[in-house]
């Protein structure tokens, strides 16, 4: 079953976190994730809620986004993101419909 991750992203230092831009789609893709969303446009509509940057990752299964997120190869790259924004998100598993 698919699995989503969506990031609400304010970021701080646009210097470090186009570094962490450049070197974590690789890091996904290794890990069978890819991009659906990552920025774009924000439309309005009636919420209150105003994030300023979303990304949304799918990954194949649950089991391949905890390798991603735990991997070696991601820690130091995660460090950036940490460094460079604030980031809220959370996981959602997808329809088998």
């Amino acid at each position: 079953m698919s699995v989503y991750s969506i990031s609400s992203i304010n970021v701080k230092d646009w210097e470090i976190y186009e570094k962490y831009m450049k070197k974590v789609p690789g890091i996904i893709e290794k890990y069978g994730g890819k991009y659906l969303v990552r920025g774009g446009e924000i439309l309005a509509d009636d919420t209150t809620w105003q994030p300023k940057r979303i990304v949304i990752l799918e990954f194949p299964t649950r089991e391949d986004m905890d390798k991603f997120s735990n991997s070696e190869e991601y820690k130091p790259v995660a460090a950036l993101r940490h460094k460079a924004a604030d980031t809220e998100g959370f996981v959602v598993l997808g329809y088998d419909g």
